[in-house]
């Protein structure tokens, strides 16, 4: 990317974490890093190059066997240790994530909590590793299976969730042995190097996790690199599918987490006052940049008109600001660039025939009046074929589509090219338990609009949400990041003599 002219806060300049430290970049190539809020450069991160990228690249590989030899206890007792220092300098995290996303502080928080969830599922790791044994599988003769690391690994994340996307990946990667390079958002850079310096002071050997800050030049030479065994990667399904074909190509194990476009299927016996919280959180919550927003309701029969109008209110209502103001709901989004496509959108929405019952893009902000924000934005009668319901627009947008009933709602989510997650809200358990059997999503909430899994289960979509066969953390995490390695054994007592036929249990 091109630096582009801008008033800068402060002359600071974000390098990358290599072999235990901090170091600048030496490409020449900066980014600019924004406060959402002001409009204001902050800082420029270092943009790695291939050569940069090497490096981390050969500071893993180096530590990698010490560390898949120290013991999984001794491994969890450093993500124990790195646990408590995160619940120590939660405050200054999520201020941090606050100032270059633009999130509340409060949501910050949140995030911050669903990442130490999971680095408290990774403790768990001299369990996990566990594996089957069974006696006598022939006379004489037993059989085991046990998990042992990939060596070097890398993750890809996006800009929007800078502390718990990562903690998604590498806790678990670090527990079972591997060393991490993590490639995080240029966006939004600061939380992650301050996770690296927590890592080392919870007593992680130097080399063994990684930061390097960039764009497409690092993120090539992860994919192509054959010391690096396996990359995560959560952002766009464009992306997605470039990161997965590539890596594969090169030989790699992929996880690729894409796109999204989250309907709530809202039945007509549904508590209103329920599922309009619910939706207002769930679709204008960090101002929609959330893969798993509600972007979309489908309201069934006679439920609309109510829906919408509370809907109406509520949205109206929002209260927008600086994500470290008191009683804020919604922060700024991440760029101007962002924000402008985002109202691109909602134009689009307009030139479609789509009924704009709220109309954010006047928002304006007293004292902020350069910050990126946009208010809330409400569509009406929204229809498959128009592309505000067909694409991500990852902001405050949420669209409501009209159905006659069950069967067209669900039809409807399926025939969807994202499969991410969804939900339904209604007081049937019959309907509930036939919505959640039948819908082809990876994550289903009743009742419950944002059904992000907890940590010891794992995360993942359907369709063109996800490429790769295994979710994140949980236990696909686990098995992602792991050989299986199965060990048959006898001690013979004596000579046997040869056998040529195919050996069976006896």
């Amino acid at each position: 990317m091109n630096p582009t002219p801008a008033t800068h806060a402060d002359n600071t300049v974000l390098g990358h974490f290599i072999d235990g430290t901090h170091v600048a970049g030496t490409s020449g190539r900066l980014g600019d890093v924004y406060n959402p809020a002001t409009g204001q450069v902050q800082a420029r991160v270092a943009l790695a190059d291939a050569a940069e990228t090497e490096r981390a690249i050969a500071s893993a590989a180096a530590a990698a066997p010490g560390w898949a030899a120290t013991t999984p206890l001794r491994r969890a007792r450093v993500l124990f240790r790195f646990k408590a220092l995160l619940e120590a300098h939660a405050d200054e995290l999520a201020r941090l994530i606050s100032r270059e996303h633009g999130k509340t502080v409060p949501d910050a928080l949140g995030e911050l909590t669903r990442g130490i969830e999971v680095v408290e599922f990774a403790c768990g790791i001299p369990h996990l590793l566990k594996g089957e044994m069974s006696e006598d599988v022939g006379t004489g003769v037993d059989s085991w299976s046990l998990r042992q690391p990939l060596g070097v690994v890398a993750g890809i994340t996006p800009f929007n969730f800078p502390a718990m996307v990562p903690m998604w990946m590498f806790p678990v990667a670090l527990a079972a042995g591997n060393a991490f390079i993590l490639k995080p958002s240029e966006k939004d850079p600061s939380c992650p190097l301050r996770v690296a310096e927590l890592l080392t002071e919870a007593g992680l050997p130097d080399g063994v996790f990684s930061v390097v800050n960039g764009d497409k030049a690092a993120v090539d030479t992860l994919l192509t690199d054959s010391r690096v065994a396996a990359v995560s990667f959560v952002g766009s399904t464009p992306v997605a599918r470039y990161i997965y074909e590539t890596g594969t190509a090169h030989g790699k194990r992929v996880q690729a987490l894409g796109g999204a476009k989250n309907h709530m299927l809202v039945m007509p016996d549904a508590d209103l006052d329920q599922t309009v919280d619910a939706l207002i959180g769930s679709a204008y919550g960090s101002a929609g940049e959330r893969c798993m927003a509600i972007s979309v309701a489908v309201a069934v029969g006679d439920i609309a008109d109510p829906l919408v109008e509370r809907l109406a209110e509520r949205t109206r209502a929002l209260k927008v600001g600086p994500g470290d103001a008191d009683e804020v709901e919604m922060g700024p989004l991440v760029t101007r660039e962002h924000c402008e496509r985002v109202k691109w959108y909602v134009g689009l929405g307009v030139e479609e025939g789509a009924e704009l019952v709220v109309d954010g893009r006047d928002c304006r902000v007293p004292g902020h009046e350069d910050g990126h924000f946009l208010g809330g934005c409400l569509f009406d009668r929204v229809t498959p074929e128009m592309r505000i319901y067909r694409e991500e627009i990852f902001g405050p947008v949420l669209a409501v589509v009209r159905v006659p009933d069950f069967d067209s709602g669900l039809r409807l989510i399926d025939d969807h090219a994202f499969g991410n997650g969804t939900a339904i809200f209604t007081r049937d358990g019959g309907t509930a338990r036939r919505f959640s059997h039948a819908v082809q999503a990876g994550m289903v909430g009743i009742n419950v609009p944002i059904p992000v899994p907890m940590a010891f289960h794992s995360f993942g979509g359907w369709k063109q949400s996800l490429f790769g066969d295994m979710h994140m953390h949980g236990p696909e995490g686990v098995r992602f990041y792991t050989h299986l390695k199965t060990v048959t054994s006898r001690w013979p007592s004596r000579a046997t003599g040869s056998e040529f036929q195919m050996p069976v249990h006896k």
